[in-house]
């Protein structure tokens, strides 16, 4: 599994980054064939004034590809929501194509 993480209009702290690197890993327990992933860390800038934190992760497995975008106030909150709801994603895809 392939993993980039990219900011956007900000550098991010180490801290960050390790809190992605380590929760996304848990991606290949819910699919087995993950080719890449990215995740995109933005500010959401409106009229220069920094509003949300916005987390974004799109998951590559073979004839699929799968997104999810979350705001918050946190890039951590932000990221966490967007793995939890990609994580549904996958258990559903898999549970269809048991079925």
């Amino acid at each position: 599994m392939n993993v980039q993480i990219r900011t956007v209009h900000f550098d991010a702290d180490a801290k960050l980054l390790e809190h992605v690197q380590k929760k996304i890993v848990k991606l290949s327990t819910f699919h087995d064939r993950i080719i890449d992933v990215e995740v995109y860390l933005k500010l959401d800038n409106v009229a220069h004034n920094i509003k949300d934190k916005i987390a974004e992760i799109k998951v590559y497995v073979p004839k699929h590809s799968y997104f999810v975008k979350q705001s918050t106030k946190t890039f951590e909150e932000s990221f966490d929501k967007a793995l939890d709801s990609m994580a549904e994603q996958l258990k559903r895809q898999k549970e269809k194509a048991l079925a």
